[in-house]
């Protein structure tokens, strides 16, 4: 307590007057630096008016930099969306003022000083090419008090105080409809329920989820959500698909998970399937009796599909497929997978794969793969257990020559990057599940844990690492949801799938590492949920496009 009994912990503003119109008043700055970085970019990355994807490597911190500032711009553009469509409703309340207030003080902070791609690799607009009369459009009065009075402690400390109070804060109002937030509250009570009790003992055990939950989720129509009612679905939005899958990652992201593997074969059949091909295989995915995994990667490929080597020749009315496949996930029980293969030996890239429904027989624990043709070994992990990974092995392996998707050779990669919006939004919302599950944990943690007379809520770099989780979290949510929008508007939104995807899994990560740090040496102990937490959140930035890969995707729509 300093001299003059005045408690510092609270100097400083709480919730700014004219919020809304200074965060209003702030975007076009943020839009300024971002056009003025994209075109010094585009220079450092062009050969006579054309991008060059040797120079775009040769400059990758520049690149991916302009992909993690452009993602930033979209979060305050949609933040902005959010609080004002909550004013309209009047649910724009103190949590929800706090929350955007925080959001724009951090993030104009980092876009002005170093945004952090990783916890070692910050970008900075000198970097990205900025002159200085760019930086002169960017730091408008707007942005400046932002900067200096919007993320403060008092701010933090008063979130948290609020959150305390309000059972329902950690989440807040998302500015979903009612139908979703319905939608939401059925699919918590569920993971309350069947999940979280039992999620981590699944992960100590190293165990498969129990078939009885898969049955509970199919019963609920998760695996028809966005399936078309006419194939058997439910018909419903990406947006629905988003929530669902936020709040059953947040009670175990394995359960979250398993909506996913129904979702890439379902789009991939959609997009690509013949008519008969949709009457045959989506029904059975909708109802959860056909069970689907996805058969992509190989060794020493990675993210580089184009050279994939697995073969699959010709013969009468089958294919023979022979070669090599890796992280499988859930590939010992599943009925169906979705394989990609090159179907044109003489090829070396994209252009000669091809997409099959290869059908399989569920395994047994004695014999996990006992369709002819094919073995497979698991793969352990860190995290990420309930559906288990796998190496597949594959040697004169029979496909009908009726299952290659789309009844045509060479278009495999083209369907596979038709599904690659809808999976990245669904990664995205997984990852904020994940981080909400951490921000949960974390802070009953600090309540109930007492440190120096005090519970450890009661500090202030405690209370503002779980503000600023709450904070981001909602930054998360609000570009997911947007991204989700678009897709449900029939609109391209690669790039916003793309950045929602980005963003979610560094919000992940950092959210279960700050509780894992909240819970001191408890947290490092597998008896601790957050353990656990922190092991499901660190594979979020490599499946689905590693941040790395993400980014360059992402730099490459901007500067195309």
């Amino acid at each position: 307590m300093p001299h003059d009994g005045q408690d510092r912990t609270m100097i400083g503003p709480t919730l700014l007057p004219d919020l809304l119109d200074l965060t209003r008043a702030a975007l076009p700055g943020v839009d300024s630096i971002l056009s003025a970085a994209t075109s010094a970019v585009r220079s450092m990355v062009s050969i006579d008016g054309r991008v060059s994807a040797d120079l775009i490597e040769a400059h990758q911190t520049a690149a991916h930099g302009l992909a993690w500032l452009a993602t930033y711009a979209q979060s305050l553009h949609q933040m902005q969306g959010w609080a004002d469509r909550l004013t309209a409703d009047s649910t724009f309340g103190d949590i929800e003022q706090l929350i955007h207030q925080i959001a724009f003080g951090e993030y104009l902070a980092q876009i002005g000083g170093g945004i952090p791609m990783n916890q070692t690799e910050f970008v900075r607009l000198d970097e990205l090419g900025v002159a200085g009369a760019d930086w002169d459009d960017f730091f408008v009065p707007a942005v400046t008090t932002l900067i200096q009075r919007a993320n403060t402690q008092a701010a933090r400390l008063r979130l948290v105080a609020l959150m305390q109070d309000n059972a329902h804060a950690t989440v807040g109002q998302t500015g979903l409809d009612e139908e979703l937030e319905m939608i939401r509250d059925q699919f918590r009570r569920f993971a309350l329920e069947k999940v979280e009790p039992f999620a981590h003992d699944w992960h100590l055990a190293d165990e498969l989820i129990p078939m009885e939950v898969i049955t509970d989720l199919a019963e609920m129509g998760v695996f028809g959500l966005t399936i078309p009612e006419e194939y058997g679905g439910l018909g419903l939005s990406k947006a629905s698909m988003c929530v669902v899958s936020e709040e059953l990652s947040r009670g175990y992201i394995g359960v979250g998970s398993l909506g996913t593997r129904s979702e890439i074969a379902a789009e991939l059949i959609l997009c690509g399937g013949t008519e008969a091909q949709k009457q045959h295989w989506l029904p059975g995915l909708a109802s959860g009796e056909i069970l689907p995994t996805a058969v992509f990667t190989e060794p020493n490929t990675g993210s580089d599909l184009g050279s994939l080597r697995t073969r699959a020749v010709r013969d009468g009315d089958t294919y023979r497929v022979t070669g090599n496949k890796t992280w499988i996930t859930h590939a010992a029980r599943t009925h169906v997978m979705t394989l990609l293969a090159r179907t044109d030996p003489a090829s070396t890239d994209h252009r000669g794969l091809s997409m099959f429904l290869a059908e399989k027989t569920p395994g047994t624990d004695d014999a996990p793969f006992p369709t002819l043709g094919m073995t497979g070994g698991e793969i352990e992990v860190l995290g990420y257990r309930g559906m288990k990974e796998y190496e597949l092995a594959f040697d004169g392996f029979e496909v009908k020559a009726d299952n290659l998707l789309g009844g045509e050779e060479g278009k495999g990669f083209k369907q596979l990057m038709q599904t690659f919006e809808s999976a990245r939004i669904q990664t995205a919302a997984r990852a904020i599940g994940v981080a909400q599950s951490a921000l949960d944990v974390g802070m009953q943690y600090a309540q109930d844990r007492k440190q120096f007379g005090k519970s450890l809520i009661a500090f202030p770099r405690v209370a503002s690492k779980l503000a600023m989780m709450a904070v981001e979290i909602m930054v998360a949510r609000q570009l997911t949801y947007f991204s989700a929008r678009e897709k449900d508007a029939d609109r391209r939104c690669d790039l916003e799938a793309g950045m929602a995807k980005l963003l979610g899994a560094r919000v992940a990560w950092a959210a279960a590492d700050n509780a894992l740090q909240i819970h001191g040496g408890n947290g490092f102990a597998l008896e601790y949920k957050i353990s656990r937490i922190l092991c499901d959140a660190r594979i979020l930035n490599i499946f689905e496009g590693a941040a790395e890969i993400q980014a360059q995707v992402i730099a490459r729509r901007l500067l195309d």
